[in-house]
């Protein structure tokens, strides 16, 4: 049976409002990844701490967002296929909002690495960071059109993202191993690389809410349950 939608030109304008403001949270949390790898690779930290302040707008526009999410279910009683986009909204607003606080956890480490002599050229980082900025950039666009294809190239950029990750540990490993004096240095190379990791599985997380949104099917309980929690 083909699912109805409302009518109300007002109520759609508020669906497009939601639309809309997701894809410009997304470019926030794009662009905070951007400055924060910059600060890494040109040694700026001026674009870190720009990267930690801008962090305020990214949380209230998340709150706004989820605020209006919950204000259409409570006052428009929304049909099911537009339940499930709100629903899948609001866990991607928290998505987001976790991205932006990797972006800036990279950005901290950043201002420590400046300090101190660069350890390594900087090559698989920045490939990482590329990646995950078309992860989210493939995976709000899924959203938009409702294309389940976008979502599953999401996910099959993860197993690359994940692939580098380990490949940096493995090589900073060596490093450590021949010289006790770039441990410091190397852990705090794989924390950004473990927080790009990261900002990867929220992306992928907004690829299965897509799925869901679209089909009705959760890909994995986690990402359509109770929020989770971020990993120490």
């Amino acid at each position: 049976m083909e699912e109805r939608r409302h009518t109300s030109s007002h109520y759609e304008k508020e669906l497009r409002e939601i639309k809309d403001g997701l894809i410009y949270l997304g470019a926030m949390t794009e662009r905070a990844i951007q400055g924060a790898m910059t600060s890494l690779l040109e040694r700026n930290s001026d674009l870190a701490d720009k990267v930690m302040k801008g962090d305020g707008e990214i949380d209230l526009l998340d709150t706004e967002l989820e605020e209006r999410c919950i204000r259409i279910l409570a006052l428009r009683q929304p049909t099911a296929i537009d339940l499930r986009f709100i629903t899948t909204a609001i866990k991607i607003t928290g998505h987001l909002e976790r991205i932006g606080d990797m972006a800036v956890n990279i950005a901290e480490k950043a201002i420590i690495l400046n300090r101190e002599p660069q350890l390594k050229p900087y090559i698989d980082l920045p490939r990482m960071a590329d990646l995950v900025g078309e992860m989210i950039k493939l995976s709000l666009d899924a959203m938009i059109k409702n294309d389940l294809e976008m979502a599953e190239k999401v996910q099959q950029k993860e197993h690359v993202v994940d692939e580098l990750n380990e490949q940096i540990f493995r090589e900073l490993l060596t490093f450590m191993m021949e010289d006790a004096k770039t441990i410091h240095r190397a852990i705090v190379i794989m924390q950004i690389s473990k927080n790009l990791e990261r900002i990867a599985d929220h992306a992928k997380g907004i690829a299965d809410m897509v799925t869901y949104m679209v089909t009705g099917e959760c890909v994995r309980h986690q990402t359509c349950s109770a929020d989770d929690k971020e990993p120490a």
